[in-house]
């Protein structure tokens, strides 16, 4: 099995975030996937987020916040 590095997407309100995972790959042909820390990792972020809770996630992500443009 290898891994490569990557960045998951997390949106949740009026907040985004990068986070930092590893995709693990396996000979039998299946696509990559992520280990069950990093999924939680994800959930974590996502938690954060939709409490309002930023240090939590900025321990964990990159955190950007959303403005709508009015076009």
């Amino acid at each position: 099995m290898t891994g490569r590095r990557g960045v998951k997407f997390v949106h949740e309100g009026k907040y985004a975030a990068d986070v930092e995972v590893e995709w693990l790959e396996s000979e039998t042909g299946w696509p990559p996937y992520l280990s069950l820390q990093d999924a939680q990792k994800l959930d974590e972020v996502r938690d954060a987020l939709r409490r309002g809770d930023l240090q939590k996630a900025g321990q964990l992500a990159r955190i950007y916040q959303l403005t709508p443009l009015h076009i």
